[in-house]
């Protein structure tokens, strides 16, 4: 598959102002659809791990939200190091420069072994810590021993990212998708297998779950390192040449954009985390429902990722040659593209918000105790949905322009401020329970959303308008 428009992504003089949004649109959906399945098949992964685990039980379910929690708040911390490939990249690639292109993914290889290791060492502590935060001792046990064999996914799962960013930037995202289209299938079997001790592999139930994710990582990892190195249009920019030669003014401006990144990304999911604490106080029914309705979330979250992707590219792009029309343009048709398609899904989830719970549980008066809290958390879920696609396009908007320092603030303010002190006094205060807990994280992704299209919009004003305010 090819660019319908590669060479004005490289760089060529934008076209008439009278075809450009129809232009950017085409550009946007032909980048972020590849980026979008691509994220889909991510999900689809821990989807089926949280299916065939559910089969153990719902302490299984519980324990396993816990375990994504110190997971995720691992995940976030380096996240935005290898993030910043992304628009590192596409400024390079915009402007016409190889070796940036290079560099980028070489420092963000770097970054991602670097913090990898002691975050990873950190996990396998995953069950001490989780009774420190006062869970219950057998959930805490085996999340633990979940967070056993998941651990190891983390720093293969960074590079990834890394690799995926650079294939992005160069306009050539689809042997991301191949890759993980290739791994959904693989994971589930392996994942069933040693759960189960099917196909001649020990039993291992909740710890082969993830054994099965971290082989798979580490597997991705190395495909697509091969394809960078091996196959066109990649091979042209030689990512491993000088790979042990540090690029030391790249390194900082990759920790400067991207430890906001991370910044923010770990306030994000650290409030979900909390989140989760707060319902493990409530329940299990209770959790375990929390982590469903967050597994839908991420179902939906996943395109308006892509997206989001596919923004930071574009803008990236566009600041690269010089066009700061096309880079305002290229943000906010990404945002309304989100838009919609978060609008979209949002009402068809809650149409059928009573049979998706049904997927994830097996029978008993603990699943249907579970399965209500669900159904009524996914109601509450409407406008959390289509604000968090909101916030994520706008962000890869931002990040596209090298913007991260004030989302990162806005982050803190709208999760920290707001969310989280609103999700405790409305599930405990007023006595509102699970659904109280989503309606405070709800108004504390509304608020953040605001500030990050409000900014995208003042940072990209033309200069005749900014001075006019």
């Amino acid at each position: 598959m090819t660019s319908p428009d590669f060479t004005l992504a490289a760089g060529a003089p934008a076209p008439a102002r009278s075809s450009a949004w129809r232009l950017e649109i085409g550009e946007t959906l032909w980048l972020a659809a590849p980026m979008a399945l691509t994220q889909l098949g991510q999900v689809a992964m821990m989807t089926t791990d949280l299916a065939l685990i559910g089969r153990l039980g719902d302490a299984a379910v519980a324990a396993a939200a816990l375990a994504h929690t110190v997971l995720f708040i691992a995940f976030m911390l380096g996240i935005g190091l290898v993030s910043a490939v992304a628009p590192l990249a596409a400024q390079g690639f915009g402007a016409r420069a190889p070796r940036q292109v290079r560099a980028s993914l070489r420092v963000g290889i770097w970054a991602a072994l670097c913090a990898g290791v002691p975050l990873t060492l950190g996990q396998l502590y995953g069950e001490q810590l989780l009774l420190w935060l006062g869970q219950q001792p057998v959930t805490a046990q085996l999340a633990g021993r979940y967070l056993d064999g998941l651990a190891w996914s983390l720093v293969p799962s960074w590079i990834f990212i890394a690799l995926r960013g650079f294939m992005g930037a160069v306009n050539r995202p689809a042997p991301a998708l191949w890759i993980m289209l290739a791994a959904v299938p693989l994971n589930a079997a392996l994942a069933y297998a040693l759960i189960h001790g099917a196909l001649g592999l020990p039993r291992l139930e909740i710890f082969g779950a993830g054994l099965a994710t971290t082989i798979v990582s580490v597997a991705m990892c190395g495909v697509a390192l091969l394809v960078c190195y091996a196959c066109q249009p990649f091979r042209k920019y030689r990512v491993l040449a000088q790979f042990f030669r540090p690029h030391w003014p790249l390194l900082r401006r990759l920790l400067a954009l991207g430890l906001p990144i991370s910044g923010a990304s770990a306030l994000e999911y650290g409030v979900f985390g909390a989140a989760a604490l707060l319902m493990g106080r409530i329940g299990t029914s209770a959790l375990a429902a929390h982590q469903i309705a967050l597994q839908i979330a991420a179902i939906l979250f996943m395109v308006p990722l892509g997206i989001s992707l596919a923004a930071t590219v574009r803008v990236g792009h566009a600041v690269g040659r010089n066009d700061p029309a096309g880079a305002r343009r290229a943000g906010f048709v990404a945002m309304g593209i989100g838009l919609i398609f978060m609008i979209t899904m949002t009402l068809l989830v809650a149409l059928t918000r009573t049979q998706i719970p049904q997927l994830f549980l097996g029978d008993g008066i603990a699943a249907d105790e579970t399965a209500q809290i669900t159904a009524s958390l996914l109601v509450v879920g409407i406008s959390f949905f289509i604000v968090d696609g909101l916030q994520v396009v706008a962000n890869g908007a931002l990040r596209g322009r090298n913007d991260t320092r004030i989302p990162l603030m806005f982050a803190a303010f709208g999760f920290w401020a707001i969310g989280f002190p609103c999700s405790y006094l409305l599930g405990f205060n007023a006595g509102f329970g699970p659904a109280g807990v989503w309606s405070g994280l709800s108004l504390g992704l509304t608020i953040y959303a605001g500030l990050l299209v409000w900014r995208f919009h003042r940072l990209t004003l033309p200069p005749r308008n900014l001075t006019a305010l």
